[in-house]
C-alpha cells in the first residue's frame, strides 16, 4: 500500500487571527509531522443569500458577529493573507491547501498555484466552479462526498472524465456531521469508492469528523491513501469545529500510528524472517533424541 498522507484541516480554527494560523501551521509541521495544512476560503456575499447573511448565527455561543454573515466575515482571510500563509508553509516545508466554497474563491486560490485544492461536500455539485477549475487549474482537485447520493457521485466522476481531469481527482468518503457518531462513519463506503472508481481517479481518501483516531487507521487499511482531520490547538475554543477536531498530540499520535501501520502492511518476504531465526533455533519443537 502507498504511504498515507495526512491533511491537518485548520479551516477556520484560527479564530480570524493570523498569528494563531501560523502557530497551527508550525505545530502541524514540526510537532505533528503532517503532510498538508488546509484552510477555507469563502466569498460570503456570493455564497449566502441576503436572508442567510443577515440571520443570527444558529449557535450564539460560537458567533463572532451579530449576524451569520458578520460571523463568517470575521473568520475570513483575504486572498493576500492566504498568499502570506502559503509563503509561510513553503518556508517551513509543508504543503498549503484550501477548501474553496464558490467560484470567486476558487479563482483567488488557484492564482496561488497550490499543489491541491479541496472541494467540500457542500459544494461538490457547483459545476460552474468545478468546470472553471478543470479548465484553469493544473493541480490535484480533492472532493468530499458527504451528504451526496451515489448517483450524484457518479455524475461527479463522469464530469471529471469528460473534462479529462479524472486522473487529477481524489475522492473522499465522508459523513457530514460535527462530530459524527461511530455508527454513522460508514467506513465500508471506502470499499464502494475503490470498487467503482479506483481505476478512474488518482486516489481515494477519507475525511473524518469523528472522535479519536482509531477509525482513521481502519480507513487507511481499507485503502484510503489520504486521511483528513480537523485540527486545533484547543478543543474548548469558541467555534463549532473545535469539538470535532484533534489537538496537536492527537494529530501527532495519528500520524505516528499511520506510519507504523503502513510499515506493517506487508507480506512475509520469506517463510522464516531473519528476526525469527534465533527464536526458531531456540524454541521450535525438536523431537528429542533418545
Amino acid at each position: 500500500m502507498k504511504t498515507p498522507k495526512v491533511i491537518a484541516e485548520i479551516g477556520c480554527n484560527h479564530k480570524g487571527e493570523m498569528e494563531i494560523a501560523k502557530e497551527l501551521i508550525k505545530v502541524a509541521k514540526i510537532f505533528c509531522k503532517a503532510d498538508v495544512v488546509k484552510f477555507q476560503k469563502r466569498n460570503n456575499r456570493e455564497l449566502l443569500t441576503e436572508e442567510q447573511y443577515n440571520a443570527p448565527h444558529p449557535n450564539a455561543a460560537h458567533a463572532y458577529g451579530d449576524t451569520y454573515g458578520a460571523h463568517r466575515e470575521f473568520l475570513e482571510f483575504s486572498a493576500e493573507q492566504h498568499a502570506e500563509l502559503k509563503a509561510f508553509c513553503d518556508e517551513l516545508g509543508i504543503v498549503y491547501s484550501t477548501s474553496v466554497w464558490d467560484l470567486t474563491s476558487a479563482k483567488e486560490i488557484a492564482a496561488l498555484n497550490p499543489e491541491l485544492i479541496k472541494i467540500p461536500s457542500a459544494c461538490n455539485n457547483n459545476y460552474d466552479m468545478l468546470g472553471w477549475l478543470c479548465d484553469n487549474y493544473d493541480g490535484e482537485i480533492h472532493v468530499s462526498t458527504g451528504m451526496t447520493t451515489k448517483d450524484e457521485i457518479q455524475d461527479l466522476i463522469e464530469f471529471f472524465i469528460t473534462k479529462g481531469k479524472n486522473k487529477n481527482l481524489v475522492v473522499y468518503n465522508c459523513t457530514s456531521g460535527y462530530p459524527v457518531p461511530f455508527e454513522d462513519v460508514c467506513l465500508l463506503e471506502i470499499n464502494t469508492l475503490i470498487d467503482k472508481y479506483q481505476d478512474k481517479v488518482k486516489a481515494i481518501g477519507f475525511s473524518g469528523h469523528h472522535l479519536g483516531i482509531a477509525v482513521d487507521i481502519a480507513a487507511y487499511t481499507l485503502g484510503a491513501e489520504w486521511i483528513e482531520r480537523h485540527y486545533t490547538l484547543d478543543r474548548t475554543w469558541k467555534g463549532t469545529d473545535h469539538s470535532a477536531s484533534l489537538e496537536p498530540d492527537g494529530l501527532r499520535r495519528l500520524i505516528r500510528d499511520l506510519a507504523a501501520v503502513s510499515k506493517a502492511l506487508t507480506y512475509k518476504s520469506k517463510d522464516v524472517l531473519d528476526i525469527e531465526n534465533v527464536q526458531r533455533e531456540k524454541l521450535k519443537y525438536k523431537k528429542a533424541v533418545k
